[in-house]
């Protein structure tokens, strides 16, 4: 069995990157120290990384990692960068301004244009078609972006790029055009997550691994329609994301979840946790089926566990060897004690997850507490924050913020702080102005802040994205908020994830065509088993709303 070397400098998820290699039948060294004489071995190398720029860029060179990846690229054996493992063959990034970089890509890096489209780019983009590419890239298959920052290009900068002998494979994403994937002589690098971009990604590091050029397969003009570039959304398809609420029943078994307005418990019988499956089991399937994304929420602390021992590690763990979609976990991501009174930060419980095949975690209480500081700071954050701390060492792509709110009616927008809008659904009362009020602790308990506010808190403490449910829609099976998820897209320019209420694949449509939604996220409709992701896919294919579609 042949051996691909990975170089650890403790950069994000790894473990995704190990199962996709070793699925492929290949056998993964890491390297965590740059002294390794597995190093010197080296016959196929991958250089990962995840985050900022610079975090990454500075592990790289105090742990002296510089001199031997340029020795080993000078021997003229394959390497292999992954997005920021792409970024730092660049000279520089204006994300980290006083960071250098390798050098091999004469061009600088910058931040997408937010004006016009969310950043960071989280989604499924396309290659541009171009006669030459490489490593078996294919412009009619979709490939899993998640950043801020590119090689953006322009016409001289392509020139002389490709002056230099790189080969070029561009993305789009709104108007601006950038670099997907680089190729030159023994160096190959992708800005793209190929373990994340299913059988897709998983067919360009077996090319990669075989150096294999092969060409593409053959598609009728129907397939390239279906399949091809589309700059509606930015070029990304329609995000579908599967998400299992995960919790221990009455017996002390995880199990995957499902209630009514919060409540998990069965309305007759026993009254014990209602109990739809098995998580990995059920994440398994939910990716068969074509789900774009899988989210795990943790509705329990499993509080007696030891951090390294919770459940929810394995489950990653088991659940990343089989699905090659982003894995996203929520639940318990901050500053705890463990059961012998070690105290342990959020951001080392986070990196537990993201060493176990997270790809994002989710934060839910400790974002409502972090916002209310925020403003209580006169808008400033003091870096003590999960959001700030995770943010910082992995990349706002990394933080996903995840909000409960509900609607509070009132008769005037004086009555409250928080922003308010004037809906089209009156109460009871005839009251047609509201404001959606956050909750904490599973909705147990509600804060004076809203929705509007909490979100441009969160975003500029260094939140990439807003998982947004709805306490009021959550079970009815009713379809989304979408006066809600419009509300919170107008507070922030960060992607938005419309939660809480599908029961049919119309409520798809709806929160695609009728909201800003950047995603949309089903569970119990899964669950139920009442309709499949294929199922939602394809009405929304004859909707005509572009999704991804990954079949040999």
């Amino acid at each position: 069995m042949s051996t691909v070397h990975v170089i650890d400098v403790e950069s994000g998820n790894l473990q995704s990157l190990t199962n996709a290699i070793e699925y492929l039948g290949f056998r993964v060294q890491l390297i965590k120290d740059s002294q390794d004489p597995e190093l010197l071995k080296a016959e196929k190398l991958i250089l990962p990384g995840v985050g900022n720029y610079g975090h990454v860029y500075e592990n790289i060179l105090s742990r002296g990692f510089e001199k031997p990846i340029r020795e080993y690229i000078a021997s003229g054996k394959p390497i292999m960068g992954i997005c920021v493992g792409l970024q730092v063959l660049f000279n520089s990034s204006t994300e980290s301004p006083s960071s250098g970089g390798f050098g091999y890509v004469n061009h600088r890096l910058s931040r997408f244009n937010d004006d016009e489209k969310p950043v960071p780019e989280i989604g499924w983009n396309s290659v541009i078609p171009e006669k030459d590419l490489f490593f078996g890239l294919d412009p009619y298959k979709r490939y899993y972006f998640v950043h801020s920052y590119a090689g953006i290009l322009d016409a001289a900068t392509e020139s002389s790029l490709k002056a230099d002998g790189w080969r070029i494979a561009k993305a789009k994403y709104g108007s601006e055009e950038f670099i997907a994937a680089v190729y030159k002589d023994n160096i190959f690098a992708t800005q793209f997550h190929p373990e994340k971009s299913g059988l897709a990604g998983l067919h360009i590091i077996e090319n990669f691994l075989k150096q294999a050029h092969p060409g593409l397969p053959a598609y009728s003009e129907d397939e390239k329609s279906l399949l091809g570039n589309d700059y509606s959304n930015y070029g990304l398809t329609r995000r579908i994301i599967a998400c299992l609420d995960v919790r221990t029943n009455d017996q002390g078994d995880l199990v995957v979840t499902k209630g009514d307005q919060y409540d998990v418990r069965e309305k007759s019988g026993d009254n014990d946790v209602r109990n739809l499956g098995k998580p990995v089991q059920l994440a398994q399937k939910y990716y068969e089926q074509g789900a774009d994304e899988v989210t795990f929420l943790n509705i329990t602390s499993f509080r007696d566990s030891p951090v390294k021992d919770t459940p929810m590690l394995e489950v990653l763990r088991q659940t990343a060897k089989k699905v090659f979609v982003p894995l996203t976990v929520g639940g318990g991501i901050k500053d705890i004690v463990d059961p012998d009174g070690t105290h342990v930060s959020a951001l080392e419980v986070a990196s537990l997850y993201f060493r176990s095949g997270a790809d994002k975690v989710s934060i839910g209480t400790d974002s409502v507490y972090a916002a209310e500081k925020y403003y209580a700071n006169e808008g400033k954050g003091d870096g003590t924050s999960p959001i700030e701390t995770i943010s910082k060492a992995y990349g706002a792509q990394a933080v996903v913020i995840s909000v409960d709110p509900k609607r509070v009616y009132v008769n005037d927008p004086s009555e409250t702080k928080n922003k308010t809008i004037k809906t089209k659904f009156p109460n009871e009362k005839g009251q047609d102005v509201c404001w959606y009020q956050c909750t904490i602790k599973g909705g147990r308990e509600s804060r004076d802040i809203g929705v509007w506010e909490l979100a441009r808190a969160c975003e500029a403490l260094g939140a990439g994205e807003i998982l947004l449910n709805c306490i009021d829609k959550d079970g009815s099976n009713s379809g989304y908020d979408l006066e809600l998820i419009n509300h919170a897209k107008e507070a922030v320019k960060i992607p938005v994830i419309a939660s809480s209420g599908a029961g049919n694949p119309a409520h798809f449509e709806e929160g695609f065509k009728q909201s800003a939604a950047d995603a949309c996220l089903g569970a119990g409709m899964f669950h139920r088993e009442e309709y499949t992701v294929n199922d939602v896919k394809e009405y929304l294919l004859k909707k005509g709303l572009k999704v991804r579609v990954d079949k040999n």
